[in-house]
């Protein structure tokens, strides 16, 4: 039925009916091209290539087909592969927020460790101040009293200098002679 309607558009179509004179004459122009387009045609027919162009579309419209089929399962696979890249994602961004969080934390811990340290030093470091101090107080201390001792020992030679005589030098110092030699022995 396609294939009638086809020869029959053709046929009514053509500029045959358009010229003069008796139409199925050989001497007719008009007459003679649709013959051969008619024959054209017939021939293309007898070769089947409306079926072969048939056939190519066919072929096309199925390798068409296939791609649009290929496309289709390359965009689910995409599909799926940036589903499973969202994933990995949202997977690596909870992994560095938590990575983020343990470092903050571990920062607040050094943080005060540091300065339970630094208290630590501040305290050792006035005890040791607070030593020093004792130390340089007594050593202060001793001082003037070696000072106080000078003095006195001073004041006492002074004063007993001018009081004594060479014979009560004598009688002291013999004195003390007999009181050593009596510890010595």
């Amino acid at each position: 039925m396609r294939k009638l309607a086809t020869l029959v558009a053709l046929t009514a179509a053509s500029p045959a009916f358009a010229a003069s004179g008796p139409f199925f004459s050989l001497t007719n122009t008009n007459f003679i091209v649709t013959m051969a387009f008619i024959l054209f045609i017939a021939v293309l027919f007898y070769f089947k290539v409306p079926s072969m162009l048939g056939g190519m579309l066919d072929k096309r419209s199925e390798g068409i087909q296939s791609e649009l089929d290929e496309a289709r399962a390359l965009r689910e696979e995409a599909q799926t592969l940036l589903a499973s890249y969202e994933r990995k994602h949202k997977e690596v961004q909870e992994q560095a927020d938590r990575i983020v969080e343990h470092a903050k934390s571990e920062a607040a811990n050094a943080a005060e460790l540091a300065k339970q340290d630094l208290q630590e030093s501040i305290a050792r470091r006035l005890a040791a101040a607070g030593d020093q101090i004792a130390s340089a107080q007594a050593g202060a201390v001793k001082e003037v009293r070696d000072q106080a001792i000078a003095v006195a020992i001073s004041a006492a030679n002074t004063v007993i200098s001018k009081q004594m005589t060479a014979a009560q030098g004598n009688k002291l110092i013999d004195e003390a002679i007999a009181e050593v030699d009596a510890k010595l022995h």
